[in-house]
C-alpha cells in the first residue's frame, strides 16, 4: 500500500459561507458571500464588493461546488459576465441564514416593531405612551411572530389592530394646520366635528383663517382630500402627539404622576448633583461615555436651571446632549455612531439603555470564531 499522501488539486472548498440564492428562468444560481456582510451591502454600508464575495463566481450549488453553465447564465440573464450576475443575485436573491443568526435578526425585528408601536400609540384612559416593555410583554401576550420577509412598519400597524382588540390602546392623534379661505370656514369646522377632532387653536380674523386640531391618523387622507377640494393648505405639525409621562407597567388604566421639577430660584440649594453619565464597554474592554443630556453640577450650582443652560438636540438619536463639548464627545460614542448605522436602514432611533442591549443582542465580531485563520 502506498504511503504517498493524495491531496486533491483544484478543489474549492466553500466553507462558512453565506449563501445568497436566486430562481431565474427555472434554474437556480447561488454566490458565495461572506458572513454577515450582505445585508451591509444591501444598506449601503458596505462598498467594496471584494469584502462581499468570497468568489466572484456563479454556481449551480455552493455546497457542492458545482458551477452554473454559461449558457444558462446567458438565457436567464442576458450575458455571461460573472460580475455583472453576481451584482443582480446580491440585490435580489434570498439570503441563506443560519439558525442563530436568523433568531438574532429576529430579536432586533421584534424590538424596531414595538418601538414604532410604543411611538405610535398612547393608553386610551390617560392618554399617555406605553413604555417599550409594556409594549413588549403585550406583543408576547398575544403570541406575535416576527415575519422576516415584511416591513416592520407595516407589522407594526398590525400589531396596533390586534392589540386594540384586547387593551386600551388608540393611535397617536396627528397634529394638523388646516388653512381655508373665509368662505370655507364654515364648512371646514363643521367636517372636523364628524371626524371628532380636537381644535387645539384658531384663528377667523385673517383673511385666510386656519384651525391647529388634533385628529386621528385614519382621517388624514379624507382630510388632505377635503382641504384640497376647499382650495385651502394642510401642514403637519406633529405626527404623534403624546402626554408626557409613560402608563405604568403594571397595571393599563393607572398612570404615574409626573416627576417633580427643581425650580430655577432653589437650583443653589441642591448641594451634590452630580452629571449623570453612561458608558458602553466595547468588546476589547474600552468604554465611552454616553452624555445623557442633564445639566451638570457646577452649572446648577451657578444658579442655572435645566432651562437657562442651552441643550444641542442629536436629531439621529432624539435627545438632548448638552452643551457643545458634550455634543462632540456625544457624536464620538457608540451611542451616536448604533443608531447612525439604525438610521441608514430606515429605523427608529434606541435610547442609550435599549443600544446597550440591542449591541449584547448582536455582536457582530463574535462571528469572527466561525472562522479559522
Amino acid at each position: 500500500m502506498s504511503k504517498t499522501l493524495v491531496q486533491p488539486i483544484g478543489q474549492k472548498r466553500l466553507t462558512n459561507v453565506a449563501v445568497v440564492r436566486l430562481k431565474k428562468h427555472g434554474n437556480r444560481f447561488e454566490v458565495a458571500c461572506y458572513k454577515n456582510k450582505v445585508l451591509s451591502w444591501r444598506f449601503g454600508v458596505e462598498k467594496d464588493l471584494d469584502e462581499v464575495l468570497q468568489s466572484h463566481t456563479v454556481y449551480s450549488n455552493v455546497s457542492k461546488g458545482i458551477l452554473a453553465k454559461t449558457k444558462e447564465l446567458v438565457a436567464a440573464f442576458g450575458t455571461d459576465d460573472q460580475e455583472k450576475i453576481c451584482l443582480e443575485i446580491l440585490e435580489k436573491g434570498e439570503l441563506q441564514v443560519a439558525g442563530k443568526e436568523r433568531e438574532s435578526q429576529l430579536s432586533s425585528q421584534f424590538r424596531d416593531i414595538a418601538t414604532i408601536v410604543m411611538q405610535k400609540t398612547i393608553n386610551a384612559e390617560t392618554k399617555r405612551p406605553y413604555t417599550i416593555s409594556m409594549i413588549e410583554r403585550l406583543m408576547h401576550d398575544i403570541h406575535f411572530a416576527v415575519d422576516p420577509h415584511s416591513s416592520s412598519k407595516k407589522q407594526a400597524l398590525e400589531v396596533i389592530r390586534e392589540l386594540q382588540k384586547h387593551y386600551p390602546i388608540n393611535r397617536s392623534p396627528m397634529r394638523l394646520r388646516l388653512t381655508v379661505p373665509q368662505q370655507n370656514y364654515s364648512s371646514l369646522l363643521e367636517k372636523l366635528n364628524v371626524w371628532n377632532a380636537s381644535i387645539v387653536s384658531k384663528d377667523e380674523s385673517a383673511t385666510q383663517p386656519y384651525v391647529i386640531c388634533e385628529m386621528e391618523p385614519g382621517f388624514y387622507r379624507d382630510c388632505d382630500a377635503f382641504v384640497r377640494n376647499l382650495q385651502g393648505r394642510l401642514e403637519i405639525l406633529a405626527v404623534a402627539v403624546h402626554a408626557e409621562g409613560d402608563t405604568s407597567v403594571d397595571h393599563y388604566d393607572d398612570y404615574e404622576e409626573a416627576p417633580l421639577r427643581v425650580p430655577a430660584e432653589s437650583a443653589n440649594s441642591v448641594p451634590d448633583l452630580t452629571e449623570k453619565t453612561q458608558s458602553l464597554t466595547l468588546s476589547h474592554g474600552r468604554s465611552e461615555p454616553i452624555d445623557s443630556g442633564l445639566v451638570s453640577s457646577e452649572k446648577m450650582k451657578n444658579g442655572k436651571s435645566e432651562e437657562d443652560v442651552k441643550q444641542n438636540k442629536c436629531s439621529t438619536c432624539n435627545a438632548y446632549v448638552g452643551d457643545s463639548k458634550q455634543y462632540r464627545e456625544h457624536c464620538k460614542s457608540e451611542w451616536h455612531k448604533h443608531n447612525l448605522k439604525r438610521k441608514t436602514k430606515e429605523l427608529p432611533p434606541l435610547t442609550a439603555e435599549e443600544c446597550l442591549a440591542d449591541m449584547e443582542i448582536y455582536d457582530p465580531k463574535a462571528d469572527l470564531k466561525d472562522y479559522s485563520f
